[in-house]
């Protein structure tokens, strides 16, 4: 990789940490590549996987299938055991590009058919992980040698895209198809997602987050595509993040709540050393942000805080400014572009504003539709005519502002009323000393179900389960009063920030019917 400090003059290039390539050598590279892939029997509609940390070799290993028709399988990295067992052969990838270090999950869990191309650990990884020496294994051919195969001269007129699989917090993953985009298309489709996530050429961008999550891939591959000047961060440290929009003047920027929370730990004396002037855009998604929280961050950068709602599946519905979420605390925005958004009551019909019920969608024109993964039926499932809904609860006002309240697999019925646990969160987010919460229904004989509010508290905070019961009881109805409460000293999140629930409900739900996310 190109050694240098500093953008190269009047050449966009895709940064790792402070490493550089410019992006014309990464597209040859990625054509490069492409050819090796071809030799391994990879082509049109043949999917791959890329088990990869964040890195330029990421970049072009997601460019080089585009080139050939092959569809690019980015994998969390962190999944192992069933999960990643489960992505690996429902995928029914031919080849998966690993990290080194990353080799032996893959191994242990891999169809005896796939192919790996291992991919070395830049040094950036190394540090950033603290990995140690992480030697090549020598078993498998490298993506270093596939980059020097002769390049593709007639690459692929439209890429695919990447299939994301979901999380899997209630089940596990599926993954997204998109139809084939067509040519005509393209120009809107870039349009859209530059006023999304509101990067220009000759306007450094900064990726932040692991790139095998939606936003962030899309993110880099427009990015890259157009010439954009794209920095890259091995891992999400928050004063490196602070460093990093100092010296490179990065513009624009696409984080997630925890990422709020862990700048906004940062003292404020060490974050004013830093000038982050440059910064004009800040986008967040992927996971509810509570209100306090957004306006600390506005309070600081002032307002360049941007939130849009959606999901991998349809892209965003929905899109709110700083001013706007002051002015209406709590929402996640107005319908966005030409999509629209609809919300449905228990009779399967639309509800006026005001009145709580299942959230409904439609993507605008440009955006391709989708399909799941060898299950059609629960794309159908999903639907209602051209709508569809990612499984949120939520309410819009009067002035067209959508408010979720909750997931609908995370609804607890008690006593037969309906409890939405997300409503106790951002209550007790406002308890002094809370740092995290989760809410959800455990099993109990007289009432069907009950509250547990599992708590992560600040540094030195000190709290009672009465301080926690007492707090809700002052603010909220009595009934959603937590029944349980735990103090944990970290709660299980992703890193786009959404809470894995089922893994702290399994103990509480072992043996008996009913557990969701």
């Amino acid at each position: 990789m190109t050694e240098t400090s500093t953008p190269p003059p009047n050449e966009p290039a895709v940064y790792t940490g402070d490493r550089a390539r410019p992006i014309a050598e990464v597209k040859e590279r990625a054509a490069r590549i492409a050819t090796g892939l071809s030799e391994l029997g990879l082509g049109q509609n043949d999917r791959y996987c890329i088990v990869m940390r964040n890195e330029v070799g990421f970049v072009e290993a997601t460019l080089a299938g585009g080139v050939i028709g092959a569809v690019p399988v980015p994998v969390n990295w962190h999944w192992t055991g069933d999960d990643l067992g489960h992505l690996l052969q429902d995928s029914e990838a031919k080849v998966a590009i690993v990290h080194t270090d990353l080799l032996p999950a893959v191994e242990q869990h891999k169809p005896e058919a796939m192919q790996i191309v291992e991919a070395q650990v830049a040094p950036e990884l190394v540090t950033a992980y603290s990995l140690g020496d992480v030697p090549l294994t020598g078993r498998y051919p490298t993506l270093d040698e596939l980059a020097q195969r002769p390049p593709v001269t007639e690459p692929n007129t439209v890429p695919p895209s990447s299939v994301i699989y979901t999380s899997g917090t209630t089940g596990l993953a599926k993954g997204i198809v998109r139809e084939p985009m067509t040519p005509d298309r393209v120009p809107a489709v870039a349009e859209a997602v530059m006023d999304l996530l509101m990067f220009r050429p000759g306007e450094p961008t900064l990726v932040p987050a692991p790139m095998y999550h939606t936003s962030p891939n899309v993110h880099f591959i427009w990015a890259t595509m157009l010439g954009v000047q794209t920095h890259i961060m091995p891992r999400f440290i928050p004063t490196e993040f602070l460093r990093m929009v100092e010296k490179y003047r990065i513009v624009s920027v696409q984080m997630v709540p925890v990422m709020f929370r862990r700048l906004l730990d940062v003292p404020e004396e060490e974050r004013a050393k830093y000038d982050l002037s440059s910064l004009k855009y800040v986008v967040h998604a992927a996971a509810p942000c509570p209100a306090d929280l957004k306006e600390a961050m506005i309070d600081w950068l002032g307002p360049i805080v941007y939130e849009y709602y959606g999901g991998s599946e349809g892209g965003a519905w929905t899109r709110v400014n700083s001013e706007e979420a002051l002015a209406h605390p709590g929402t996640v925005g107005r319908q966005w572009r030409d999509n629209q958004i609809a919300i449905v009551g228990p009779d399967d019909q639309e509800v006026p504003a005001g009145e709580t019920g299942m959230v409904y969608g439609r993507s605008g024109g440009f955006w391709p539709e989708f399909t799941y993964l060898h299950n059609d039926q629960k794309r159908r499932d999903i639907s209602r005519g051209d709508f569809f809904t990612l499984g949120d609860i939520g309410h819009v006002d009067e002035e067209g502002y959508l408010y979720l309240s909750d997931r609908a697999n995370d609804m607890v019925i008690s006593g037969g009323v309906n409890i939405y646990p997300a409503e106790i969160e951002a209550s007790l987010h406002n308890l002094d000393g809370v740092r995290d919460v989760a809410v959800f229904g455990i099993p109990d004989e007289q009432m069907g179900e009950a509250l547990a509010a599992h708590l992560e508290l600040e540094e030195g905070a000190e709290l009672t389960e009465d301080d926690v019961r007492t707090f809700v009881r002052e603010n909220l109805a009595a009934y959603k009063v937590p029944k349980v409460v735990v103090f944990e000293e970290r709660l299980p999140r992703e890193d786009t920030g959404k809470l894995f629930k089922r893994r702290i409900k399994e103990k509480y739900w072992q043996g008996k019917q009913r557990i969701s996310g």
